[in-house]
Parts: C-alpha cells; structure tokens; sequence
C-alpha cells in the first residue's frame, strides 16, 4: 500500500509539470483515475454516481493549480484520503438535499407509493464553481454528448417527451449543473420521474463511454 501511495504521488507530481489541458497531462490524470476508481469508498445509494463524477472533476481542477478548492498537499495524506474525503462530503450534502426535498414534498411521496413505485427525490448542490477553462476529461464528456454522432442520446427520452432526452440531460448535468429543481420547473416534470430516468438510461451510456474512452 505504501509503494502505491508513492506511486500515486509520482504521477501526481510528473502531472503537474506538464501545461494544464495538455495531453500529457490528460493522459497522465486519467492513469491516475483508474489507478484509484477501485480503491476509494463506495456505497449503493442512488446519489453515488453523481458524487463520485463530481469528485473525479474535483481532482482535475484542483490536483495540481487549486482551481476551485484547496490545492492537493501529499504532507497531509494520501491521494486516495484527499479523494475520500471530498466524496464522503458530497454524499453527506446529497443525503441532507435529499432528505430535505422529502420534507417538503409530502403529497409527491404519497403519490409515488400509491403507484407501487419508489420515490427518488434528489437535489443536488453543486459545490463546484464555474470553472472557465474545463478539464480535459469534462471537454470529451461535452464533445461526445453535443456530437451524438449515432443520434442514441437523442433518441432515448422519456415517453412522450423527446425534448426530455439524455443529449440534453447529461449536457445539463455535467458541470456546473443544473439542479433537479430547475430542470423539473423547466420541463414540467417531477424531480423523481427525471432522476430515475436520469440514472437508469443515461448514466450508463455515459459511464460506457468514459470507460471506452480510458477517463474512468
């Protein structure tokens, strides 16, 4: 374990030698990306994925320049602790949204179990700021998605409503995203019919492509 730590540690430092958004610099964030994706924590709550995608672009803004947070320093841990730690906080924030939207949509939740289904209600806060020069890793996330270049993402909606397809919410999703509050008021629907379709439908081509693609 102490080897790899140290392993890490080296192509943290080789990283961030080269220009921010060159490839040598992509290439090398992603090995680390895939070094990690195995070690760090994990849990089956419906929210995990989007906290760990928000974690993956934290450490692309802020490994080597500090772009949005505190700049990783290897004297106070690990790189796997640093990561872990900003996960197990975007999963707390994710537990308290969600529990706060139940609160105060009583007759949603009545709704959702009178129809036999499971309510997802989840609104998350994105504690990442706007960022004008995007990681190398969300700029292939927004190519691939803006392209469609097989029309799938456009062509898998919601039924009835093709304007409410996956092109369109993983462009809304990826950071910084639009809430699901926003997006239910937008499209005039509920935040668990969008979520679950979200997670169901879309999260799985994105994750088939970002592994294709080595970024995860």
């Amino acid at each position: 374990m102490v080897q790899f730590d140290e392993q890490l540690r080296c192509l943290v430092t080789e990283a961030c030698g080269h220009q921010p958004g060159s490839p040598q610099r992509q290439k090398l964030l992603t090995q680390i990306i895939r070094l990690t994706a195995n070690r760090l924590w994990r849990e089956s709550t419906p929210y995990y994925q989007d906290a760990l995608q928000q974690t993956w672009l934290y450490f692309c803004r802020n490994v080597c320049e500090g772009l949005t947070g505190q700049i990783y320093d290897p004297t106070y841990g690990t790189v796997i602790t640093w990561l872990n730690a900003y996960l197990k906080r975007r999963l707390q924030d994710f537990y308290l949204n969600q529990n706060r939207e139940q609160a105060t949509t009583v007759p949603l939740r009545i709704r959702q179990s009178i129809s036999g289904g499971t309510s997802e209600i989840i609104d998350p806060v994105d504690n990442l700021p706007a960022n004008p020069q995007a990681p190398p890793i969300l700029e292939d996330l927004e190519i691939w998605a803006k392209t469609d270049s097989d029309g799938e993402l456009r062509g898998t909606y919601i039924k009835g409503r093709p304007d409410v397809n996956c092109q369109v919410l993983i462009l809304k999703r990826l950071p910084p995203e639009v809430s699901w509050r926003e997006l239910s008021e937008e499209f005039g629907m509920s935040i668990p019919t969008l979520s679950s379709f979200y997670q169901r439908q879309c999260l799985p081509r994105l994750r088939k492509f970002a592994e294709l693609e080595g970024l995860l």
